[in-house]
């Protein structure tokens, strides 16, 4: 007969709500006219109260409490669950199991002693009593149910608590027992069978899923349904990766490698059955039991996903064999493995260098210390020759392994992965690839976990927003518009960029605030003023590190020299810095060369577009045109805002006191307008450029031509400035009458040609692309190889917080990208 074999975990009938879920389920399936076999595991939490009692019992301690709750939990299932009229029946059978179960503990408790074998019988008890007891309320609903106890049917060897099946038996006696009860709705207990006496054993780790498999096989099931508390099987551990998605269908193959690597949705053994009779699993949710889950199958349709998952497993240990003695000798790996074999020490990955000079292979934690003294114990001779070198264990790492049959043959896949590894700054301390090609492993850090599956998952899945991890200093004018905009322009960023901005910190000169899910822009400057965390740079910087999140950026949104002190063990730590803080590239070049190679070193980006020209792309056409192997010959540009709008308004009857009085209302000026006027913020940007097109210059190599006279400079305030301005009225309208004399406009130039750069107030005439300037525009103008005849011009706003961000924002979404 063709059937299903539904198998339900723990969480499944771990509660009162979830076995009416069960019971839901299997009514969808009998009204089908299906008699599935429905295999059950213990209660959530049942297996490891009953190996805390055992436990506690060969330690003489009181075990009783525990059993007091074990009881507890079942009977309160059976009086929610149960008619009035049918309860006393299964109190009494239950009471019974929980009787034998005290008296085995009791021995326990007298002998001091816990055998594999009295553990395996006394685990036994979870799995009798939930399965019994739901076969009890399902008979309510269900005429014909059965509950059968597997260890009468599925039998093995005396390996407790992992024991091997005998299928060729084990298939006999289900077969049978099947055919007899054919008109049944079978409840079967998992994880339990018994050895060729009759002694109870257990099917070691996922050893319920294994009892479906098993019976899915002896009685050629066309599907095994396994119900957990998950949809299906996902992309990666959804604890860390929150944008871990389920997967529609996976090949055995794809199964047994995502489960060998830690996801735990189901184990690998009990695939194999499955496997060698191509039945389909079906991984499935009792808490969402519309979703269609996971199917695991032979084959599945061609999919477009470079790879389907990737698992993890953590803490695991490495222990390194290195040394002249294994080189060309042949069994010694041989000889290494079979030793720890007949420890049983599980090795979890190999690695080997071509050289044969060393092993690297991982283990769990726990047999770290024994594989030590085994080694040293089976080498001692080569280890007192000095052929092998002390063994080395590592300590506190985790391997990340990405799976999918679309890797065979497809370049690329290696590079994607250590470049997501690498960009954020996760060391791969070993590497391994079965010849198969369905998988690549690497061990890292164990620290470095979440923050690796996250950097590895945005790489791969590049259907999905990649989420960006921002550190912001500074909260004023730019700032807030930055905020502002990213809030304002989240979903097209999502929609259109697929890209997810988290602000993760947020620090201005009083107070700094953190949220690794990423702090609300709708209220964020309430939040900062709450906080109790006073600022602190280094603490802030310190903070951001520990956090250790993926694809993170640190936004300098100040005019400060202090946050360019960190810049470069920020970028050590393989984090972007996007910056609109020109004193990092403006100090001395030796400064400036170090951030540059310090960034590209550790493979993080270093944008600081708006230091030139607010949210013109200068720097990047610039960049644009040396990169494609254009040669610059001039420069000349226009880049102070502030400038630009003070002469484009100093015409007609405006005197030059008033018009800087109105650029400083307008919030064009620095607070102190001297900033501007004498050149020195213009400075730091022809500085910048000329650094940037390849010259190596200092700020005292530049020749800057001041437009205040030297009253207006000396002057102790800004009141005074202002003053002082005033009483130079002529000397300005002098300058202004010069120039409408040769009908010229006023225009302050900056110009990089044959590696000298100066800055001086010229007059224009209306053959000349800065001419007809306006407002407070930026300009400049390439003239290249090939650009010789007619320059390229780029033009547009240069002051002003709007524009900044915007620039700050246009280098974010490019460090995205």
């Amino acid at each position: 007969m063709v059937m299903k074999i539904l198998k339900f975990g723990g969480t499944s009938v771990g509660s009162v709500q979830s076995i009416q879920t069960l019971i839901d389920i299997l009514k969808e399936e009998v009204s089908s006219k299906e008699k599935p076999v429905v295999v059950l595991s213990a209660m959530s939490g049942i297996t490891n109260l009953l190996v805390s009692m055992a436990e506690n019992a060969s330690c003489g301690n009181d075990f009783t409490p525990a059993m007091a709750e074990m009881e507890k939990r079942h009977f309160d299932v059976v009086k929610n669950l149960l008619d009035v009229q049918n309860q006393d029946a299964v109190f009494t059978h239950l009471k019974l199991y929980l009787n034998q179960l005290e008296d085995l503990l009791h021995g326990v408790f007298t002998l001091r002693e816990l055998t594999p074998k009295t553990l395996d019988h006394i685990l036994s008890f979870g799995e009798r009593c939930s399965t019994f007891m739901i076969s009890k309320i399902a008979e309510q609903h269900f005429p014909g149910t059965l509950c059968v106890d597997a260890s009468e049917l599925v039998k093995t060897d005396s390996a407790f608590g992992n024991a091997k099946v005998n299928m060729e038996l084990t298939e006999l006696l289900v077969q049978g027992f099947r055919k007899e009860h054919s008109d049944k709705i079978l409840f079967v207990t998992g994880f339990i069978a018994s050895n060729e006496v009759g002694h109870i054993t257990t099917l070691g780790r996922g050893g319920s899923d294994y009892t479906a498999a098993i019976f899915a096989s002896a009685l050629n099931a066309k599907e095994i349904q396994i119900w957990t508390d998950v949809n299906g099987m996902m992309t990666a551990d959804p604890r860390m990766v929150k944008k871990a998605f389920s997967l529609p269908e996976l090949t055995y193959t794809e199964a047994m490698e995502l489960s060998y690597f830690g996801a735990k949705v189901i184990y690998p053994p009990t695939m194999i059955p499955a496997f060698l009779k191509k039945i389909p699993i079906v991984i499935k949710n009792t808490f969402e039991p519309g979703f269609e889950g996971t199917v695991i199958r032979h084959h599945c349709k061609p999919s477009n996903l470079l790879i389907k998952g990737i698992s993890s497993i953590n803490p695991i240990s490495i222990i390194n064999l290195v040394g002249s003695g294994m080189v060309g000798k042949s069994g010694f790996s041989g000889r290494l493995f079979s030793l720890l074999a007949r420890e049983q020490i599980n090795i979890i990955l190999i690695t080997q260098s071509s050289s044969e000079h060393s092993i690297t292979f991982a283990i769990q934690p726990g047999d770290a210390a024994k594989a030590r003294r085994i080694i040293e114990q089976e080498f001692e001779l080569e280890l007192a020759a000095k052929k092998l070198e002390p063994v080395a264990i590592e300590q506190n790492l985790a391997i990340i392994a990405i799976v999918g049959e679309n890797m065979k043959h497809t370049p690329g896949v290696s590079g994607k992965l250590f470049h997501a590894l690498g960009r954020n700054g996760v060391n791969v301390r070993a590497i391994a690839q079965g010849s198969s090609e369905y998988n690549i492993s690497v061990i890292i850090s164990n620290h470095d976990l979440p923050k690796a599956l996250n950097a590895v998952h945005d790489g791969f899945f590049v259907q999905l927003t990649k989420t960006l991890h921002v550190f912001c200093l500074g909260t004023g004018n730019i700032g807030k518009v930055l905020f502002k905009q990213l809030h304002a322009h989240a979903t097209h960023l999502q929609e259109h960029n697929g890209i997810q901005v988290k602000i993760a910190g947020i620090s201005n000169t009083r107070k700094m605030i953190f949220n690794k899910e990423g702090i609300s822009l709708d209220n964020w400057q309430s939040e900062l003023a709450a906080s109790d965390e006073k600022a602190d740079l280094d603490e802030f910087v310190a903070k951001m590190k520990r956090m250790n999140l993926p694809n993170c950026v640190f936004i300098d949104n100040t005019a400060s020299p202090k946050p360019v002190e960190v810049y470069e063990q920020v970028f050590r730590h393989n984090i972007s810095v996007v910056t609109c803080n020109k004193i990092g590239n403006s100090a001395s070049y030796k400064q400036y060369k170090t951030l540059r190679d310090t960034a590209k070193q550790h493979g993080v980006d270093f944008f600081y577009e708006t230091n030139v020209g607010a949210g013109l792309p200068i720097i990047r056409t610039l960049k644009d045109l040396m990169n494609s192997g254009d040669r610059i010959t001039r420069i000349e540009a226009i880049l102070s805002g502030t400038i630009s709008f003070i002469f484009n308004n100093f015409k007609g009857g405006a005197n030059f006191h008033d018009v800087v009085k109105t650029a400083q209302e307008k919030g064009f000026t620095e607070p102190d307008p001297r900033d501007d006027l004498r050149g020195t913020d213009f400075m730091r940007k022809i500085l910048i450029l000329a650094r940037d097109a390849g010259y190596p210059m200092e700020a005292a190599d530049i020749q800057i031509e001041s437009i205040l006279p030297q009253s207006c400079l000396d002057a102790k305030t800004v009141e005074d400035f202002y003053a002082a301005l005033k009483k130079e009225d002529a000397f300005f309208n002098n300058l202004k009458t010069q120039a409408e004399a040769a009908k010229k406009v006023l225009r302050y130039i900056g110009k990089l040609e044959n590696g000298k750069a100066s800055i001086s107030l010229q007059m224009v005439d209306e053959q000349h692309p800065f001419y007809t300037l306006s407002g407070s525009d930026n300009i400049i103008s390439f003239t290249t190889d090939r650009y010789r005849e007619y320059p390229l011009v780029v033009k547009g706003p240069g002051a002003g917080a709007e524009v900044t961000a915007a620039g700050v924002f246009a280098d974010l979404i490019n460090v995205g990208a």
